[in-house]
């Protein structure tokens, strides 16, 4: 995979960095984008202190203006883009019935608006790299994407809309040599899992941890996933290994979703 490109949105910290961190091992040049400057430019810094090649855009995937900037970044600093990951994304977590206008749309303009631009934007380019290789479009779902859960009900609906953007996305670019999949990671200890069991606990009246606890006890390889599950499969989309697969949205939770 050595001089192919990859574009991970959301990758300062989280599962993102965790993806972005094994594509390095693989051999892409790597290039981060995240809407927090001062954790992208940390992460930016601890990749290249490491002799990777890596370079770094802050940007907003709620705004398309936003998305194709971050192609034109990775173009004009490694000449092409193989692979676009659509990454970022934001949770909810409350009653249906106290839903606003103004949450609504921001977990939908980051969770699905964010995808659908930074498909566009990456498709842009790639068509016009043309032939050659297979390219990759992957897209962060969720087993929130298969199962409808309480008090996530507008997270819930946005990963849904993932999926749904993946098969017509796949179905429109597959005449193109573009694929289109996504990855549906289930519990993992990272800052967004603290806010929803924050969240949870509020409404649910229980202590710090128990709504974590509570949620993942069913997890059948007896732990929570940590960034390298995700970025393992990650890995496996990435790679020419998956040139046959698309239009899919596949689950890695440890055995709690099942379809």
């Amino acid at each position: 995979m050595t001089q192919k490109t990859a574009v991970i949105t959301g990758s300062a910290d989280g599962l993102g960095k965790g993806i972005a961190e094994r594509l390095a091992q693989d051999g892409f040049n790597i290039v981060l984008s995240d809407i927090n400057a001062e954790k992208l430019a940390q992460t930016e810094q601890e990749f290249k202190s490491r002799g990777e090649p890596v370079t770094a855009f802050v940007g907003n995937v709620a705004k398309r203006e936003d998305q194709f900037a971050l192609v034109k970044h990775a173009v004009d600093t490694f000449g092409r883009v193989d692979v676009f990951i659509n990454n970022a994304g934001v949770e909810d977590v409350m009653m249906l019935e106290d839903v606003t206008e103004a949450d609504f749309d921001r977990v939908f303009d980051i969770n699905v608006k964010g995808v659908l631009y930074g498909t566009q934007a990456a498709a842009e380019q790639m068509k016009k790299q043309g032939g050659g290789s297979v390219c990759k479009i992957i897209n962060a779902c969720s087993i929130a994407g298969h199962e409808s859960y309480d008090l996530l009900g507008v997270y819930c609906a946005s990963k849904f809309a993932v999926r749904a953007l993946t098969i017509a996305a796949a179905k429109e670019l597959a005449k193109h040599k573009i694929t289109v999949n996504g990855y549906c990671p289930g519990v993992a200890g990272t800052k967004m899992w603290d806010r929803i069991d924050a969240e949870m606990g509020k409404h649910l009246g229980l202590k710090p941890g128990e709504a974590f606890a509570k949620f993942s006890a069913g997890i059948l390889m007896g732990r929570t996933q940590v960034p390298e599950d995700v970025a393992s499969l990650v890995h496996y989309l990435a790679s020419p290994d998956s040139d046959y697969l698309t239009g899919q949205s596949i689950i890695i939770d440890g055995g709690m979703v099942f379809r």
